[in-house]
Parts: structure tokens; C-alpha cells; sequence
């Protein structure tokens, strides 16, 4: 049996599935396309669903493929065991109502023995209990003994999930020898043991099951095969652990050559091992298929598993970042089969270092807390931590759970998650009251509720901005009425049989306008889209009033249409050049366009930076200086995928989706309304970039008018300041640039003058200070100083004392600050600097404290001042009395 290697089996796979007229297809993104039930990928059919199901036509009815899948469920177990690992490989052949049972077996078995030179006494065939017509495929058609052939029950060897396409499973395991089983004579596939290896699944989808139980063959089969490629690695490599198979060794040995940690010495020390060599690898395929670390759904995932690998390199003895490092051994080895890899690690290393980093700034003040709160239980001989302390280490440190509940694990404890939950719900719930009282929220349901029929409405807005059309319904308060407006103070609300004016969606607002008929006259002050896809005009009544069934004129406000169009448009162009720029992983993430600006949310990891922020505006003011023509099309999902059309994840889209089309640039599936030509926009400035959400970043900007304007106001900002410095516009950074240097020169006299200042202070506060027992007590309010200067004057006073206790305070922006500082003699004669600042702090409100020599403190009140200092000179006055 030859020792291929991953790289080697995958391609002789995928060939050979090739010369049995498969259609070979490069593994899909681990993130689902049109499937919610999936967080991620997790088996080689998953991506196939809905060819299977029915819902969509394959582009071929046999198919094979090599499919990236992560699977979470036990990731406790991975780098305890020698078999568990969060990605993994499977390889699978399909057909879609085409070829059966024994094709299926046949080129099994043909590239076991042939491509993977398997012995042939070494393989043995399981079969569902009741499929006969498996077990004689193998016996007759393959001429495998019956000894080697195990009919088992519906647990092992039948697939269902719940109801619809289900069907018996027959595998192939492959015997390792009885040095690797148990003490059973009878040892067979289907034992607990190590012995028998199943290294693929062939599923026979025959049946439909119904609600009573019934299982109805289909009229066309299926086949859904699965071999997980690191499990046959092991076989054909002759290795008892995936961790040795060549595509994990090379990077588990690099993680020990970063570590300095060998394997194979300490228990201990391989977990932890195997973990970074199991983890990297899959935040390494999750980030090529654009997943970036957040704290939600996929990206808490991946969040997760580098966090994880993050800190059992500091039980290793790390203290910097390492797994951007190991990356590369697991670009280097993949590559071959998935040269995306090659092609994004750039991108790929800098999210792992940036997240490596953000990481690294919070773990070791949260686990010197959690260490903290562990004693205390052992101390307490308590078992389980509160929900509410884990939940302190999550809101504050950034602490997941899931790492505060390994790190108890490995100390014999656990945590209360159900407490935990119920502090995460009760901040979710403030969140959401707190939003609710911003008024945020807007409309607390659908206002068309009321109605007992909901009537049709169209929208002809993207043709024309007026119409002549038939009001429906009128809904005034919560109850739908035959005339309105009852009062001009409260809108109320109108649907047309068909309207131009645009209703809010796809971050675009509604459109704005008028409605006239006859004395009547209507404000339309927003346009939104109720159930069934219905448009509602708010409407504020300014003169007369209006009867369902009138005629009425409805007018959008054109040139408000318009200033949107061109946000629209450029949002567009906005996003292309990001990705151009940050990389394909960037995605939107939401988005508002409004008349007067636009702002887009995107996923990226870090900020953007000035330079690339520069690069991006001027890619799209190019793209609007080109004058190109923007093309609006209707086509099929389909169609507009093999275009290239960029479609929002999670968004949902009819048979039939628009594309708008800017040039050669941007291709997007949109609803909303655009410019006819790039140029219309006239140029786009940005106005801001930040944060709004770990992984989301956040840009606002302005086109046409709104940019002009805000030329307008740098201009006029630029005049003032060249008034204010006079200086030509041209002069003025190098005017701030001489400015600044005398102003360094002069803040060094002033440092100066100072320390003079402070010589003489010294002098005289220590001539004038009050000697008891031999010691000097210096306590004074100085003015206009700081913490600092405080310091260093209570430093001098100290050191120019034999003995004494300095006490000195500060009052500065309506707080208090306190120094206080005493010689090394006077320790023994019972004086505590740190108890004499938090005395003097308490007084006036605050806290603070410090060593037996030196300390410092903060009050809130300074009237209360005086009092303080009264105080804690009779405590030293008492003090160096009781010691005379």
C-alpha cells in the first residue's frame, strides 16, 4: 500500500471521479449560500442540498468534490483524542437521480484496490439490515466473502433526518490488524474498538419518509458518498493520530519549533500542541473564505478557536503573538488544492496578528482576575463560579465563557451558565429599553395589521416621478377610514393601487413628495413597505381632505430623488473600491443612503488607514470622472451569479432579482434607485471612518451638493485660520510648525521658572515648618500644581528632612489631589503614608492609598479641603507625640 499524501489522495480522488463523467468542482466556501439551518459547512453534501432536494437543477447529474468543512459540536474533545479536529476534508461523489447502488460500490471498491492499492483482504463492507440488494452487490458483483460482509441496524446504517429524502448506508472500514482490537473472537466492524477504521459512507437516498411513518421509494434515487480525507491519510500512511499525517505534521512541528516545546515529552504539553496545530488550520481556511473574528455567529466561531490556540501558546510558555506565523506551513501545504490560500495570505496573516493582538491586551488581566476568583472557591471549598463573576470577565475583560469554563475544567470546577445567560439577557434587555427610549425603534408593528384584506399596490417609481392613482385604503390612528385627515396635526397613513414614490428598503430612505386632488393637498413626509409588500405614504394633511377611492396626484420631490440616486450609485462604486483595496473578504454589513449623505458598514478587521482611505476615494472619483453609463437588468438568481453580482448575505431575493451595472466596475443586485451616468454624481468626499462593532468598520460620506458644501466649509475653516495665524492658506502648516517650537521653547523656561519656583518653596515651607519631636511637618494646599508637581516638590522636602512627613494637596478642575510622603525613620513610630492619604481622600469624598513611604489620593469636594488637612495633621501631631 503506497503512503500518498493528502495533496496526492485528494487529486487522485477528484480524477478519478473525473474519468466516470463527473463534473469536478473546486469545494465550495465554508460559509452556506441560500441555506439558514447552517452556521458553516459541515459535510460534503451540505453545499448540495438543494440539487438533492430538488429545488434547484445540478449543473450536472454526477458531481465530485473535495469539500473544506468545519464541525464545533466537540471541540472540548479536539487535542484530547487522536481522531477529533474541528476542519476536516471530505471527498464525495454524487448522483442526482442518474447512476445507483451499484456503480456507486463498484468504483468504491475500484479505487480502493486500484488508486489507493488497498489489500482486498483488508477491507470489509457494512450494509443496512434490510438492503439486500447491497449486501449481493457486494458478494456476487464484488465477490467479497460474506464473512467480511455486516448487515447492521437502522443507528449505523440508515440516513434520515426527520421527515423527506432518507435511505440505508452501506461502508467500507478498513481492518488494521488484531494487534489494534479487543479480546472479542468475534471482533467486527461495528465494535467499540480501534480496530476496524470506516474510511467511507456510501448513502442510498431511495426513500421519501411521510408524517405516518411511511417510507415511499422515489422515483429518482440518489447517490451521496463521504470519505474523510485525513482518516484515509492515516490509513494509507500508517499513522494511529491525524496529528501525523503529513498535512498535520508540518504544522504541528513548526508549532513546536515556535514554542520550543518538543512533542511527545509531557501530556500536558501535546493537548496543547495539537490544539494550535488543529486550530490555526481552520482560522486559516475560515478567514480565506472571508470570515472575520466578531463577536456573533461564524465570527464568534472563529474568534474562539484563535483565542483558544492563543492561550495554550502562553501555556506553553509564549508571550507574543505566534500563529500569523504558523499560517504559512498551513498555506504552503494547502495551496496545491486550494490556491485561494496563496492568493489571500497577506489578508489572512494580518487579521490573525490584529486579533492575535487585540487578544493579548485582555487575556492576562482576565486570567490573573479569574486565578483570583479560583482561590477564592477553593478557599471557600466551593465548586462552581456565579454566572455573574464569569459574566464581569466577558463584559469588562472580553473574557469568553468558553474560556472561563476550560480554565475551570482543568481546575476541577465549573461555572453557573444559566446565571451567565441570565446576566447576558437582563444587558440585552438595557440595550433594548435604552434604544426604545432613543426612540429607535420607530414603529412598534406593522401599522396595516388593522386591515382585514391587504390590498395590491405596484410600485412605478423607477419609470417616472408622478402618477395618477386610486387611494385604497386611509389609516388614521389604528383604525382604517373612509376620510381623512380627521386633524392636520396627525398624519396619517395612504396606499395607492400603484405609486412613484420609492418605500425604504436596502438602506435607501422613502422618497418624499406631494398628493393633490381637487381642495386637497398632502404632505408626504416618508414611504415605507408594510406585509405583502404593500406601500404605505405618511401623510401630513395641509389643506381639505381625501376619500378612499379618490384620483390624486402623487409627486416625488425630484430633486430629493435625485441627491439619493447619486448616494445610492456611489455606495456602490464605494464598495467595490474597498474590496479592490482591503481585500474580497470585505462585505456590507448595512447601510444607509439619504439625500443629504451616505454611510456603509463592512466587515474588516482593523481600521482603515489615512493612506488607504486617500487610495479609495480617489479609485471612486475616477470611476465617476469616467462618465459610465449605469445599466439596470432583470435576470434570474442564477443568471445574475454567473454575471458576477454581488448579493448581500442573509438578504432574501424573488425569481426574479435586479442588477445594476456602473461601467465595467460595479456589479450589484439592488432595488434601489440610481444615476443614469457615473458622472451625474459629480465626486465623493469621505467624511469619516470608524468602528461601530468588533470586525465592522464604518464609512460616511458625501456626493454632488453635499460635497460641495462641505468643500465650501474646509475653505472657509482654512480662511480662518490663516486670519488667525496670518499666514497665506499655502503657509499654514508651516506656521502651526513654528508655533509649536516656540511654544516647546517656551514651555522649557516655564519648566524652569518653575523648578526655581520650587527651590524657594522648598526653602520656606521647610524654615517655616512645625518641628515635633524632632520631626518636620510640612502639610500646606499648594496652588496651581499637579499630581507631578506635587510629587516631585513632596520628593525634595523629604529628602532635604532628617525626619519628616510631608503632606501636600492640590486643587484643580473642582477635584482634589493629595501627596504625602515620610522619611524611613518614621515608619517605626507607627505613621503609614498610604493611611494618611486615604484619611485625608475620604474627608472630601474620594479614595486612594498607596505604600508605607509615599502614597497619593483624589477627593471630589474641594470645600472640604481645609477640614482634611486639620485631620490628618492631628493624626501625625498624635502620632509623634505617643512615640516622644
Amino acid at each position: 500500500m503506497e503512503k500518498k499524501g493528502i495533496n496526492e489522495i485528494r487529486k487522485a480522488f477528484l480524477d478519478f471521479f473525473e474519468s466516470k463523467d463527473h463534473l469536478v468542482r473546486p469545494s465550495f466556501s465554508l460559509i452556506p449560500q441560500d441555506d439558514n439551518s447552517l452556521l458553516l459547512i459541515n459535510s460534503g453534501m451540505a453545499p448540495l442540498k438543494a440539487y438533492f432536494s430538488g429545488t434547484k437543477a445540478p449543473p450536472h447529474k454526477r458531481m465530485a468534490t473535495s469539500q473544506k468543512c468545519i464541525r464545533t459540536g466537540d471541540i472540548e474533545n479536539v487535542g484530547k483524542t487522536a481522531r477529533h479536529a474541528t476542519f476536516f476534508e471530505m471527498m464525495g461523489n454524487f448522483s442526482f437521480g442518474d447512476y445507483f447502488k451499484k456503480e456507486a460500490i463498484r468504483w468504491s471498491w475500484e479505487f480502493s484496490l486500484e488508486n489507493l492499492q488497498m489489500p482486498e483482504e483488508r477491507i470489509w463492507a457494512s450494509v443496512y439490515l434490510e438492503d439486500d440488494e447491497a449486501y449481493d452487490l457486494w458478494k456476487d458483483d464484488i465477490g467479497i466473502p460474506e464473512e467480511r460482509i455486516i448487515r447492521l441496524g437502522k443507528e449505523d446504517n440508515f440516513w434520515e433526518i426527520g421527515l423527506g429524502p432518507c435511505g440505508p448506508c452501506s461502508e467500507l472500514y478498513y481492518d488494521r490488524g488484531p494487534a489494534f482490537g479487543c479480546d472479542d473472537p468475534n471482533c467486527k466492524p461495528g465494535c467499540d474498538c480501534d480496530r476496524f477504521v470506516e474510511y467511507w459512507n456510501l448513502v442510498f437516498t431511495q426513500f421519501n419518509k411521510d408524517e405516518d411513518g411511511n417510507y415511499t421509494p422515489l422515483p429518482k434515487p440518489n447517490i451521496d458518498t463521504g470519505m474523510g480525507l485525513e482518516r484515509v491519510a492515516c490509513i494509507l500512511q500508517d499513522v494511529d493520530s491525524i496529528f501525523e499525517i503529513d498535512g498535520m505534521k508540518v504544522i504541528l512541528d513548526e508549532a513546536c519549533r515556535v514554542t520550543d516545546v518538543p512533542y511527545g515529552k509531557d501530556p500536558d504539553k501535546d493537548i496543547s500542541l495539537r490544539i494550535i496545530t488543529d486550530h490555526i488550520r481552520s482560522v486559516t481556511f475560515m478567514i480565506s473564505d472571508g470570515i472575520l473574528p466578531s463577536n456573533e455567529g461564524r465570527g464568534y466561531v472563529i474568534r474562539r478557536l484563535l483565542r483558544r490556540a492563543s492561550r495554550h501558546g502562553k501555556l506553553l510558555g509564549l508571550d507574543k503573538a505566534f500563529l500569523f506565523q504558523l499560517m504559512e506551513k498551513v498555506v504552503d501545504k494547502f495551496k496545491h488544492g486550494y490556491p485561494e490560500l496563496e492568493e489571500k495570505k497577506e489578508m489572512i496573516q494580518k487579521v490573525i496578528l490584529v486579533e492575535e493582538d487585540r487578544f493579548g491586551e485582555t487575556i492576562h488581566q482576565g486570567t490573573e482576575i479569574l486565578n483570583g476568583m479560583i482561590r477564592e472557591l477553593k478557599k471557600e471549598q466551593k465548586t462552581s463560579l456565579s454566572g455573574e463573576q464569569a459574566f464581569r470577565l466577558y463584559d469588562t475583560y472580553g473574557f469568553p465563557l468558553d474560556l472561563t469554563k476550560e480554565i475551570l475544567e482543568e481546575e476541577g470546577l465549573s461555572v453557573n451558565e444559566e446565571d451567565f445567560k441570565e446576566q447576558m439577557n437582563r444587558q440585552k434587555e438595557r440595550a433594548r429599553t435604552a434604544r426604545s427610549q432613543s426612540g429607535v425603534e420607530g414603529w412598534k408593528g406593522d401599522p396595516l395589521d388593522v386591515l382585514k384584506e391587504i390590498p395590491e399596490t405596484s410600485f412605478i417609481g423607477y419609470e417616472t416621478l408622478q402618477s395618477e392613482s386610486t387611494v385604497n385604503v386611509l389609516i388614521e390612528g389604528e383604525a382604517q377610514v373612509q376620510e381623512a385627515p380627521v386633524s392636520n396635526d396627525t398624519p396619517f397613513l395612504m396606499i395607492l393601487d400603484k405609486t412613484p414614490f420609492y418605500s425604504e428598503s436596502g438602506g435607501q430612505v422613502g422618497d418624499q413628495g406631494t398628493l393633490r386632488s381637487g381642495d386637497f393637498l398632502g404632505r408626504v413626509l416618508d414611504t415605507q413597505i408594510g406585509a405583502n409588500d404593500v406601500i404605505y405614504h405618511v401623510v401630513q394633511g395641509e389643506t381639505g381632505k381625501i376619500r378612499e377611492g379618490a384620483t390624486v396626484t402623487a409627486t416625488v420631490t425630484s430633486h430629493r430623488r435625485n441627491h439619493t440616486a447619486r448616494n445610492h450609485t456611489a455606495t456602490h462604486l464605494l464598495h467595490r473600491a474597498l474590496r479592490n483595496i482591503l481585500g474580497e473578504h470585505v462585505h456590507q454589513a448595512g447601510s444607509l443612503v439619504t439625500p443629504d449623505r451616505l454611510r456603509f458598514d463592512f466587515n474588516h478587521f482593523q481600521p482603515v488607514t489615512p493612506e488607504e482611505l486617500d487610495t479609495i476615494e480617489t479609485i471612486v472619483n475616477e470611476q465617476i470622472h469616467k462618465a459610465m453609463d449605469v445599466k439596470v437588468m432583470e435576470a434570474s438568481m442564477e443568471e445574475a451569479k454567473e454575471m458576477g453580482a454581488e448579493a448581500l448575505f442573509g438578504e432574501k431575493y424573488g425569481d426574479k432579482v435586479r442588477v445594476v451595472k456602473t461601467g465595467d466596475f460595479s456589479l450589484e443586485l439592488c432595488g434601489g434607485t440610481h444615476v443614469n451616468n457615473s458622472a451625474e454624481i459629480g465626486m465623493l468626499l469621505i467624511s469619516s471612518e470608524n468602528g461601530i462593532a468588533s470586525g465592522v468598520r464604518r464609512i460616511e460620506a458625501v456626493t454632488g451638493a453635499g460635497a460641495y458644501q462641505q468643500v465650501q466649509r474646509q475653505k472657509e475653516l482654512l480662511r480662518e485660520a490663516g486670519a488667525l495665524l496670518k499666514a497665506k492658506q499655502d503657509r499654514i502648516p508651516g506656521r502651526i510648525t513654528d508655533l509649536m517650537k516656540e511654544m516647546k521653547e517656551q514651555e522649557k523656561i516655564i519648566q524652569q521658572l518653575k523648578k526655581e519656583h520650587q527651590k524657594d518653596q522648598q526653602g520656606d515651607l521647610l524654615a517655616g515648618a512645625e518641628t515635633i519631636n524632632g520631626t518636620k511637618v510640612v502639610v500646606e494646599v499648594m496652588e496651581g500644581m499637579n499630581m507631578d508637581e506635587l510629587r516631585q516638590l513632596g520628593d525634595r522636602l523629604r529628602d532635604g528632612s532628617e525626619s519628616g512627613v510631608i503632606v501636600l494637596a492640590a486643587v484643580g478642575e473642582g477635584k482634589v489631589q493629595f501627596m504625602v510622603t515620610i522619611t524611613k525613620d518614621l515608619k517605626e513610630k507607627g505613621l503609614h503614608a498610604g493611611n494618611l492619604a486615604k484619611e485625608a481622600a475620604k474627608i472630601t469624598g474620594g479614595g486612594g492609598g498607596g505604600r508605607p513611604d509615599m502614597a497619593q489620593a483624589g477627593g471630589k469636594d474641594p470645600s472640604k479641603l481645609p477640614e482634611a488637612m486639620e485631620t490628618v495633621k492631628n493624626t501625625i501631631q498624635k502620632a509623634l507625640e505617643a512615640n516622644s
